[in-house]
């Protein structure tokens, strides 16, 4: 038996769903004339019309709460429909977990997850509803802002949204019909390309994310950085860790941020404030899996305290 892919959209109401998953049925590229099974969690102000979903070979079904789910709707509606694909428009507030944890046909595989947001309420939301808000973004493939404007903070959404799921793609959808992912807009608070490069403390996590999406804009440059060295297991014994504890989530969710350092001589105290002198090269990062930067130990002298001992991401 063929696996079944499903599309799993998720967000909270009226974060732009709905015109999502139009916009995918009238996609004749996605749809290919293929039975889709559309398992809706929420009645929101946009409806699904029934020739577009006759059009798009698609059979809608409600899910009045994650009851429905939790008690073998997905394996009813395979035995009843047989689709070929499967299309979720999730409700946030019902939590991902449950979703993944309900029982399900086995040939049914997850092809992609993407959680929409409004920019218009995005601030009040994360501020309100971390725990919720966030569950999304953590384990999404892409993360979508709609009714973008020139006043969005794309840059610090940004930030926010790379802290929690570094390996999301970000989408700014405009009113004006235009869309981008952001960069653009960055406005970075150091200037990379002074002879050394001074990361304030306050810029640090906006360091990180930049060096790590971007490694070609620091590689070769010599940086100068507070924050503290580990030594952690399965890195060669001539690099540290330099980084500093970030709040990434949630209050719960404290965690260490930083990049690969290489050394000669002496090491460096542990886990106390140092002033960094480093010299940034590109590379592959056995610490992130990925390329990113690597620092070479230039200068370690002491170094003073930050006003703030976690670094956040929301400025």
């Amino acid at each position: 038996m063929e696996n079944v892919p499903i599309y799993i959209i998720t967000g909270f109401l009226e974060s732009g769903k709905t015109t999502m998953i139009r916009e995918m049925l009238t996609d004749e590229y996605f749809t290919g004339g293929e039975r889709t099974l559309l398992i809706v969690c929420e009645e929101g102000e946009e409806e699904y019309d029934e020739a577009l979903l006759k059009n798009a070979n698609a059979m809608k079904v409600d899910a009045a709460s994650i009851d429905d789910i939790e008690n073998g709707l997905m394996r009813r509606m395979d035995r009843e429909y047989k689709p070929e694909r499967v299309i979720i428009e999730y409700n946030s507030t019902w939590t991902l977990p449950r979703l993944f944890k309900a029982p399900k046909p086995e040939h049914w595989e997850l092809a992609q997850l993407v959680c929409m947001i409004d920019s218009t309420t995005f601030e009040l939301y994360i501020n309100n509803m971390r725990q919720i808000m966030s569950d999304g973004i953590l384990l999404s493939d892409a993360v979508i802002f709609n009714r973008c404007t020139e006043k969005t903070e794309k840059s610090r959404y940004r930030r926010m949204v790379k802290a929690m799921n570094a390996n999301c793609d970000i989408v700014f959808d405009n009113v004006d019909g235009t869309s981008d992912d952001g960069v653009a807009d960055e406005d970075l608070p150091y200037d990379v390309k002074a002879p050394v490069v001074r990361i304030g403390d306050e810029d640090f996590g906006i360091w990180y994310l930049d060096a790590l999406e971007h490694p070609d804009r620091y590689d070769g440059k010599t940086l100068r950085v507070t924050a503290k060295a580990y030594f952690v297991e399965n890195l060669p014994k001539n690099c540290y860790v330099l980084g500093r504890e970030a709040m990434t989530c949630c209050a719960n969710d404290i965690g260490g941020i930083g990049f690969i350092c290489t050394f000669k001589g002496a090491k460096p105290a542990e886990k106390q404030w140092l002033d960094f002198t480093v010299k940034a090269q590109k590379g592959y990062s056995m610490l992130h899996d990925r390329d990113a930067i690597i620092l070479i130990e230039q200068k370690v002298g002491a170094g003073k305290a930050p006003k703030e001992d976690l670094v956040y991401f929301n400025r």
